[in-house]
């Protein structure tokens, strides 16, 4: 019962070799989703060339460009003025947008740039998407500089060519950051949205790595097929559209694909640290991310652009994913009938081992059942080492475990899944044998690709097809003649049966740490866990025999060579990742002036501010702000009053729990923020010889102000709103004017060149604020 599926002669020889197949195999994968080499401004016409994409990006992205802002006018004029030169009708689109969340809505004054390029025979329109402004706190080169950018090379590299036989409409929006607004406002407003077509949108979250294709609308097979087609090296797989669908992020995609568009999202998620900082800017742009999304634009609209897009809509997804660098799609009716053929093959697996007589069901099914032991366990290590770190430097938790070098603390978090596995096997070998713990390890791979055909089909691949993959090598292994362990066959297949398992977990893995950080590292851990589970075949002829005396010296000595190397990795993490210019450190700073009692106040929301920034505030006593403004935990200090009017609130009628307001947020400020201390249920807004937009606001927020009603990019005349309150005649409001940057506030100092703003919205502001009961 002890025996294992392989035994062959010079058993440490063949599992290193073995193991170094399937290591090749990750390497193999990793490598094919690199980038692409970047093309010099002196590449062909035809083709698209970052370099010449950079030339348009230098002109607009070297500083931020949130909504409203005067450098968003400059890029929206440079826009325009070469999309005009390409011969495209040109539109700026000025419209007031909207957005709401629990207890929140948001307006703000856009101006979206929409292009045409009018087709010869159009079957529908093809959309090209993304927007001009950046977060406030950074330039945005990459969100989505890169992107605007691309789409300026993107229309010269069409105009050298045939032209299209769909139309080409090119979205530049504004005010994505603040709520998708720009998106909100054209599909509400634009005559161009009302027919719907096919969508390209273009994001990023970093500032490196491939462009992946990691959103879809539903009913995705044309669309992917025509992905797989035409993209020069496409990348991104199915369980990225069913993981984002569970998001409550939001990029222009959304809107557009709610208003009838069916279409496909791309980003590139690498060095996400840099995401919505002063990093996110040209000197840090992989220029090959730029060169993989613009290679992906030019193609696409060319093959949506001379396609029948009549014929293009599909009745269901694909699954789909990349391996060995082909773009493999398979539809979904599929999805089932994987997932219950790995089912199957486990259970023939568990019925031949046993008829051979090298386990039993009873020991499959403790296998099974005691597997959860480490993957638990990984998971847990994973976390805890996260909670200590974040304890350790509370910099890293305002980072959302993005950090600058995440590699040796990612190193950590593998060594733990593995070191996790091989405590339980060692144990479970012994216990339960090495067969039954093997083949009832497949339980959790195959079941989690059940579990995911009913909930995420197209994330149902990950799982199903590594399990099926092992249970038929394992069966080969079983099946091959000759005594248990005597021929090199078993070898290979079950090394075969792994390449699966190795071509989609670790990349899994990594694509979990890329997109979620170090603060959810428990389920890229959870993730190589279950990876190396599929191993255990494979490393079982290097283990000494249970019972044996190596046998005991590896028990003992596993752990603690394990426990070694992670502590030396964490170490080298906190090395690499000391706070410096090339690694800066997030700290929150605001400055608060209430205009009504002229005091003043420095506020930080860092967890444990760095000592810059406690050259501004010095305790947390949050009773000298002004009404409604403290959300959270805060640092306060005093600071001198600077000459500010601040925002200015006026009732204009009142009837039962209705109230109309004009409000203005004074000379200079880009943003208005209101906060009542009733819930809102809903918010009309007007501004002058523009149409009124309402926004619902469901639900309230757990606070004592729990109203919140956002304007950006308002003009200096103010704006017109009316609230619903219900079931109050009064309320109180504190409006908050604010301005970007602390260039008004006398003695301040700016960071130093280790520390970055903090990407929280509320940073590197003067707010000036009143209250009003209305």
């Amino acid at each position: 019962m002890t025996e294992a599926l392989i035994d062959v002669p010079r058993r440490v020889i063949s599992a290193v070799a073995a193991l170094g197949v399937l290591a090749a195999v990750i390497m193999l994968t990793a490598m094919s989703g690199s980038t692409m080499q970047p093309l010099p401004a002196s590449a062909p016409a035809g083709e698209f060339s970052a370099e010449r994409a950079l030339s348009h990006l230098r002109k607009f992205a070297a500083e931020p460009r949130p909504i409203g802002s005067p450098a968003g006018d400059r890029a929206r004029d440079y826009l325009t003025a070469r999309l005009r030169a390409d011969g495209l009708k040109v539109q700026v689109h000025r419209a007031f947008g909207t957005w709401s969340s629990t207890g929140l809505a948001t307006f703000g004054m856009v101006d979206d740039i929409v292009a045409t390029l009018p087709g010869t025979n159009p079957t529908g329109t093809v959309l090209l998407a993304a927007h001009y402004d950046s977060a406030a706190m950074g330039p945005g080169a990459s969100d989505d500089g890169a992107a605007v950018a691309a789409m300026l090379e993107t229309v010269r590299a069409l105009r050298t060519g045939a032209a299209l036989r769909n139309d080409l409409v090119l979205l530049i929006s504004d005010g994505e950051e603040d709520g998708v607004l720009g998106a909100e406002a054209f599909v509400r407003e634009h005559p161009l949205a009302r027919a719907g077509g096919v969508l390209l949108n273009f994001e990023a979250r970093g500032v490196s790595g491939p462009s992946l294709m990691f959103e879809t609308s539903r009913n995705n097979a044309g669309l992917v097929a025509a992905y797989a087609d035409a993209a020069p090296r496409p990348r991104g797989d199915s369980s990225m559209a069913e993981l984002y669908r569970l998001l409550q992020n939001n990029t222009d995609f959304t809107p557009l694909t709610r208003a009838g568009f069916a279409g496909v999202n791309f980003a590139y998620i690498e060095d996400s640290a840099k995401y919505h900082t002063a990093g996110d800017s040209i000197a840090n742009l992989d220029h090959g991310s730029l060169q993989h999304h613009g290679s992906t634009m030019l193609a696409l609209a060319r093959a949506f652009g001379g396609a029948d897009l009549a014929t293009l809509p599909s009745d269901h997804d694909a699954t789909y994913f990349r391996i060995f660098g082909v773009l493999v799609t398979y539809p979904a009716s599929l999805v089932w009938p994987l997932a219950a053929a790995a089912v199957v093959a486990l259970a023939v697996l568990t019925l031949l081992a046993r008829r051979r007589g090298i386990t039993s069901v009873p020991r499959v099914v403790a296998g099974a059942a005691s597997a959860i032991v480490p993957l638990v366990a990984a998971a847990a290590l994973a976390q805890g080492l996260w909670t200590v770190l974040a304890a350790w430097r509370p910099a890293y938790d305002a980072m959302g475990g993005l950090l600058h070098r995440p590699l040796p603390y990612r190193a950590a978090v593998v060594v733990m899944a593995m070191l996790a596995v091989l405590i339980w096997y060692l144990w479970a070998r012994r216990a339960i044998g090495p067969v039954g713990a093997a083949v009832g390890a497949l339980a959790w791979p195959a079941g989690l690709g059940v579990l995911c055909a009913q909930v995420a089909p197209g994330a149902s691949f990950l799982f199903t097809l590594p399990a099926l993959s092992c249970a038929i090598g394992g069966i080969v292994a079983v099946l091959l003649p000759g005594p248990p362990g005597a021929r090199l066959g078993r070898v290979v297949a079950v090394t075969l049966g792994a390449v699966a398992g190795a071509a989609l977990l670790p990349a899994l893995a990594g694509n979990v740490f890329d997109g979620m950080g170090l603060a959810l590292g428990g389920a890229a851990a959870l993730v190589f866990a279950l990876f190396c589970l599929t191993l255990l075949p494979i490393a079982e002829p290097a283990l000494p025999r249970p019972g044996s005396r190596p046998g005991r010296h590896v028990a003992v000595s596993v752990p603690s060579i394990g426990a070694v190397l992670v502590l030396a990795l964490t170490g080298l993490g906190l090395n690499v990742n000391r706070p410096g210019a090339a690694a800066p450190q997030r700290t929150h700073l605001a400055y608060v002036l209430d205009a009504d009692t002229r005091t003043a106040n420095w506020v930080s929301g860092d967890v444990d501010p760095p000592a810059w920034t406690r050259r501004y505030v010095t305790g947390r006593d949050v009773t000298a702000l002004p009404p409604g403004y403290a959300r959270g935990e805060l640092w306060t200090g005093p600071a001198q009053a600077i000459d500010a009017d601040g925002p200015r609130v006026s009732v204009l009628s009142r009837a039962a729990d209705t109230v109309t307001l004009r409000v203005a947020a004074g000379r200079g400020a880009r943003s208005l923020t209101l906060r009542l201390d009733h819930p809102i249920t809903s918010v009309t807004a007007a501004v002058d010889g523009m149409r009124a937009v309402t926004a619902a606001v469901t639900g309230t927020r757990a606070r004592t102000w729990p109203g919140e009603i956002r304007f950006r990019g308002i003009p200096s005349r103010g704006a017109r709103i009316t609230l619903k309150i219900p079931g109050t005649r009064t309320a109180r409001l504190t409006a908050i004017a604010e301005t970007d940057g602390f260039a008004a506030v006398p003695g301040f100092v700016p960071r130093p060149p280790e520390l970055v703003a903090s990407t929280r919205e509320d940073g590197e502001l003067v707010a000036v604020t009143r209250t009003y009961v209305i």
